[in-house]
């Protein structure tokens, strides 16, 4: 267990859209496309893609990215967005809307308006992330440095020791 090695923490994050008005059919030739790419090379796809479907999708992923950037705030990390791959996105079927249709002496004839669920999400490359936290590790040290020789300049400018406390009697 000594041997183990950190793994840095690689920044996830997911978006969804939900009662898309698409068959979920149409919805997944469009997210084939994108799985496993970088979310730049990615968001290319999605853009020059002539399927109705890109833009929901492109859409999306868009959301997904500003999420990982608005995670990796919050943490208090810097993420790099040329960083980020798409890691998993799929399709679901769902719900579906009933609609009637006239048809001939009095009758209706039913059809469905298919709709689908969209799950994209992006992670940080887990090299990236050993560079980030290499990185804050780096500042962290190099800061408190600063900090140690400022106390160090104070102390010597000012010349005196700390009075020593008397022991409470109680």
């Amino acid at each position: 267990m000594a041997n183990e090695t950190l793994q840095a923490p690689a920044i996830e994050a997911v978006a969804k859209a939900k009662h898309v008005r698409m068959s979920p059919q149409k919805i997944r030739l469009v997210v084939d496309l994108i799985r496993g790419k970088r979310a730049e090379d990615a968001l290319q796809i999605l853009r020059f893609t002539m399927k109705r479907a890109s833009r929901d999708v492109e859409k999306v992923l868009r959301s997904a990215i500003a999420n990982a950037e608005r995670k990796a705030e919050d943490a208090g990390a810097s993420l790099d967005v040329d960083h980020l791959f798409v890691s998993n996105c799929y399709v679901n079927e769902g719900s579906r809307w009933k609609r009637l249709r006239p048809a001939p002496m009095g009758r209706a004839f039913r059809y469905q308006r298919r709709t689908a669920h969209i799950v994209v999400g992006v992670a940080e490359h887990h090299a990236a992330a050993q560079e980030r936290v290499a990185a804050a590790a780096a500042e962290a040290e190099s800061q408190k440095g600063v900090a140690g020789a400022v106390k160090k300049a104070r102390k010597a400018l000012s010349g005196q020791k700390k009075p020593a406390r008397k022991p409470s009697k109680k």
